[in-house]
């Protein structure tokens, strides 16, 4: 057999290595299958891939611990599609897969994470990539900033608050007036970075090696991630390193934590956006999904 065709038909083998191991996994809400349907139910904005730790493992499922964004729970809904993706060193595969319910037996009833439907086959793909057949995750690029002044961050978030609760309340508003030096914080100077994945806390970055060094001479960041066009208002934020490391490709994967010191509130909206923005992507899903239901012949 092939060594590609041989690396192939082992996943089942390396995800059970990667339970046994205490190891995780990605996914991110699928786009919507749209086929013949209305391209606008199509997602625009970016593709936000979760880390999650794989609890256990059946013929028919994979259990992953729920995905939580600053403390809070990331509601995935039972029937959303999903695409999967398993990583060890560079070798890289991903599937389609399905939310089958939770994982009972937490304390109070709370869910301990989510039931996945457990795939069939699975695909190749570049490293850093999800993409299974035609149907790609496309990881949004994040706005970085060396922070020079952490207390400098208060106008700039508090900005950014007003103007997210102002769109929350059906004003039109944009994201340009949060980008003038007015309520800019004492930064240095920018360069952008793929973001690989949200976990709990923090954010993991994938930076290449033009800029890597901005990371080795600063430890603080201030950061602004787009969600257009289904949320106008960026994630802003500030993040501390916590850690680095280079892959083969020589680009520098940094785990970054956020950091509310000198606001803790705007730790509530940050949190607010991820998870409405995660909504948003269900809906649109489910959408689709209505309409190719009702185009069905009874």
């Amino acid at each position: 057999m092939p060594a590609s065709r041989s690396r192939t038909h082992d996943w089942r083998r390396l995800l059970e290595q990667i339970h046994e191991r205490g190891g995780a996994i990605e996914f991110a809400i699928a786009h919507p299958d749209r086929g013949e349907t209305d391209p606008s139910l199509h997602v625009n904005g970016p593709d936000l891939v979760w880390r999650v730790r794989v609890l256990d493992l059946t013929s028919e499922e994979i259990a992953v611990e729920r995905p939580v964004t600053l403390g809070r729970d990331v509601r995935i809904d039972e029937g959303t599609e999903l695409v999967g993706a398993i990583a060890i060193g560079q070798n890289r595969w991903t599937f389609r897969t399905t939310n089958l319910g939770d994982v009972s037996g937490g304390n109070l009833g709370h869910p301990l994470g989510l039931r996945l439907a457990m795939p069939t086959e699975v695909s190749r793909s570049q490293r850093r990539r999800i993409r299974v057949d035609t149907k790609a995750v496309t990881l949004p690029n994040v706005e970085i900033w060396p922070l020079l002044d952490p207390k400098s961050v208060i106008p700039a978030e508090r900005a950014t608050e007003l103007a997210f609760e102002a769109w929350k309340s059906g004003e039109k508003v944009t994201g340009a007036d949060l980008f003038s030096d007015a309520v800019m914080p004492v930064i240095g100077p920018k360069f952008t970075a793929e973001l690989a994945n949200l976990g709990g806390g923090g954010v993991g970055l994938v930076v290449n090696h033009d800029n890597a060094a901005a990371v080795g001479r600063h430890r603080i960041f201030w950061l602004r991630l787009s969600l257009e066009p289904e949320i106008p208002i960026p994630v802003c934020a500030s993040g501390k390193v916590v850690h680095t490391h280079i892959d083969s490709m020589q680009k520098t994967y940094v785990g970054i934590a956020f950091d509310f010191s000198f606001n803790l509130p705007h730790q509530t909206m940050v949190a607010n956006q991820i998870l409405g923005y995660i909504e948003k992507q269900q809906e649109l899903q489910r959408q689709a999904r209505d309409q190719r239901e009702s185009g069905r012949p009874g």
